[in-house]
């Protein structure tokens, strides 16, 4: 059985924009994917965590640094397969990050996943954009407007650094977007979308 690590943060979680809780397996994307590749012989590892960054230490959110958990997750599990979809919250004001900056922190997850994982096959997802009032009271104001203008740039950025190490690349933006209720993460729909497109890219990597 081949073993793909779904590394994340809330939208591969599954947070639920409408309540804050965690969407039941079959909504959420890893969930669905699962139930599609299942009589392939693929076993999808969900490894999402609500606040995770590439390299920035939170200082509200203990253990939110992806570089500093993936290395582990990677001699855990020694996946065949890796799905990476982080930058979301790198996009914060406290971290000041310019896509350029996320994107060093892409490079040093895919030299992660080299050294620790070497055999796996990656998909280097870029994350969806934020919505354009994500930044208000009401919603999150842990961003601000600039962010939702990273995160549009993520793509482009993304997609070079793909091109790059030699992995496979989707825009997530390309197929769901925020949703209303929050500008943040994928609704139900969103998440179908999604996992019907990682589902075309798994396939081609794993079989």
């Amino acid at each position: 059985m081949q073993q793909v690590l779904c590394f994340g943060d809330s939208n591969t979680w599954g947070y639920n924009p409408e309540n804050g809780e965690r969407f039941p397996w079959g909504i959420r994307w890893t969930s669905i994917l699962q139930q599609k590749l299942a009589n392939k012989d693929i076993r999808i590892i969900e490894e999402g965590l609500c606040g995770r960054t590439t390299v920035f230490e939170d200082p509200l959110r203990q253990g939110r640094k992806g570089v500093s958990l993936f290395p582990t997750l990677l001699e855990i599990h020694k996946p065949e397969n890796i799905v990476i979809m982080l930058g979301t919250n790198d996009c914060k004001t406290v971290f000041s990050a310019s896509p350029d900056v996320i994107g060093k922190g892409i490079r040093r997850l895919l030299i992660q996943a080299k050294q620790y994982s070497a055999d796996s096959r990656i998909l280097l997802v870029s994350p969806i954009h934020l919505g354009e009032q994500v930044w208000k009271d009401e919603f999150d104001p842990e961003f601000s407007p600039e962010s939702v203008e990273v995160s549009r740039k993520l793509t482009d950025v993304y997609r070079n650094i793909a091109d790059e190490f030699g992995v496979e690349f989707l825009a997530a933006s390309s197929v769901a977007d925020s949703s209303e209720a929050d500008q943040e993460h994928m609704n139900p729909e969103g998440h179908a979308a999604l996992a019907g497109a990682i589902e075309e890219k798994i396939y081609q990597m794993a079989c």
